[in-house]
């Protein structure tokens, strides 16, 4: 009698199953199935769900059973399975193993089992990963010269990205020459990339140069890459040039999200532009931007640094009314900042707000709390405050 469940209908199992009920189900399938093995597609399912759980002994007895010449259950493994085992140690951060996969499958004798460009590509990537750009390299020439494989976009920009981490641009952009010679053309990614690279090591113009570069070759500007000029821009003092290119953005339809944004904001704070900044941080909310905290502290310390405390105070309200706690140093500068410029009553009021999420302030700060409540004892309201706070803390 034919059975009636196909095994199609028990992959989303294998895929939602814990880790050992996963495995398990897989050794049932057979049996379950009526026929002698599993299909690869069901090996690399569960396979790859062992991987990305991080259950190293479950994984590990699965590889064993692949490993083992008396297993019944499972198939003889093809390329898809030998990639998950690469990427699984590759990840692991171990190569040795990862290589010793890719020789066995070198020596496959029979069937269809061969590295691919997806094999390479992970290497390639695990090695860019750890700096070892030389082997990086090595085994990118291996792959073209020996397996005859054509490496695309996304194996290129694994090497591109590997010597840009370095600070090795001149390198990367070397790879980036090689790869349009060999009639493989650059994407957004690829240019994001390379002018990522510029931007870090502060080289504006090269930076530019690559921007217009891309225009020009047809390559439409990504989010990536128009941060990563206004970044550049911004560190280079030259905050107004960005915020054109963010409205260019706008224009093209390109959506600008809140590392731009607090690319722009920490630019406006280092020209002392904080009514900008301000500003920003009340409207971009109000446009859809979902701001993090790290946009309001840019914000904060700046504000703190310069002493105006005004700003600082409204800009504490702002940020507990929106759930967001400044940065512990931070709450301690506008504390004491206030009390050193008279504003003891606002110092114990921005505390209790910030004691109500959790804030305890420094031993310094309680200190110079303290004293400056002492100093007038007519701010009852700020004594009484400082009593709770002290009673609860």
């Amino acid at each position: 009698m034919p059975c009636r469940f196909l095994e199609p209908h028990f992959l989303p199992l294998l895929r939602l199953l814990p880790p050992d009920h996963a495995l398990a189900l897989l050794r049932f399938l057979p049996s379950l199935l009526r026929r002698r093995r599993v299909s690869h597609k069901a090996l690399a399912v569960c396979l790859d769900r062992l991987v990305s759980s991080r259950c190293p002994d479950v994984l590990s007895d699965l590889i064993a059973d692949l490993r083992d010449p008396r297993n019944k259950y499972l198939p003889t493994p093809n390329t898809c399975v030998y990639n998950i085992l690469i990427k699984h140690y590759v990840k692991n951060g171990d190569s040795e193993t990862a290589f010793r996969v890719l020789d066995e499958m070198r020596e496959y004798t029979c069937g269809d089992v061969r590295p691919n460009l997806v094999t390479y590509s992970t290497l390639i990537g695990g090695l860019c990963r750890a700096g070892k750009m030389k082997e990086a390299f090595e085994l990118f020439e291996e792959m073209i010269e020996k397996d005859h494989i054509v490496p695309d976009q996304l194996t290129y920009n694994v090497i591109i990205n590997g010597f840009c981490r370095l600070g090795q641009v001149d390198k990367a952009r070397t790879i980036f020459g090689f790869m349009r010679k060999n009639e493989c053309e650059p994407n957004a990614f690829n240019y994001a990339t390379l002018m990522n690279g510029h931007s870090r090591k502060g080289e504006l113009e090269n930076l530019r140069m690559v921007f217009e570069e891309m225009k020009s070759a047809g390559v439409e500007p990504d989010a990536v890459s128009y941060t990563a000029l206004i970044g550049c821009l911004c560190r280079h003092g030259s905050v107004d040039e960005g915020i054109d290119l963010v409205r260019e953005m706008r224009e093209k339809g390109c959506k600008a999200d809140v590392v731009t944004y607090n690319l722009l904001i920490e630019g406006l704070c280092k020209d002392k532009r904080m009514v900008e900044a301000m500003d920003l941080l009340r409207s971009l909310p109000l446009e859809g931007v979902q701001l993090n905290v790290a946009s309001y502290r840019i914000v904060m310390n700046s504000l703190c640094s310069c002493g105006d405390m005004e700003k600082a105070v409204g800009l504490l309200g702002l940020m507990l009314g929106r759930g967001f706690l400044p940065h512990y140093a931070a709450s301690n500068d506008l504390l004491i900042g206030l009390c050193g410029v008279g504003r003891v009553a606002d110092a114990t009021v921005a505390l209790y707000g910030l004691a109500s999420v959790g804030f305890k302030p420094d031993t310094s700060c309680w200190g110079k709390l303290v004293e400056a409540v002492c100093r007038d004892r007519k701010l009852r309201r700020s004594v009484e405050l400082l009593d709770v706070l002290i009673t609860e803390g």
